[in-house]
């Protein structure tokens, strides 16, 4: 049977990658394919015709992985920032009994 509510799927999704990296030897081998795939589809987007000299579309890989991770990072913060809010909210609505009503 499958999970449907939200939290559950989240929790079963923890376990399983819990349980994954509890049994992977080398990490940074596990995760070698896709990190060589996001590097060639940032490489096709930098260099698209193939012509930049291989110096060139590293270093323009490099940077375009930089914007990659800066924005996974900035939408980290803005969750986090939401579950923050949405925590305070709770607090908030419990402490007056849930009546917003006035």
């Amino acid at each position: 049977m499958a999970a449907t509510d939200p939290t559950d799927r989240t929790t079963i999704a923890r376990i399983a990658t819990a349980e994954r990296w509890g049994r992977t030897l080398d990490r940074t081998a596990a995760t070698a394919p896709g990190r060589a795939a996001i590097r060639a589809k940032l490489a096709r987007e930098a260099d698209p015709d193939g012509t930049l000299d291989p110096q060139e579309r590293e270093r323009r890989v490099d940077q375009l992985v930089r914007a990659h991770m800066l924005r996974m990072s900035r939408a980290a913060v803005k969750k986090a920032a939401e579950k923050k809010q949405a925590r305070r909210d709770a607090e908030l609505l419990a402490a007056f009994g849930g009546d917003t009503d006035g």
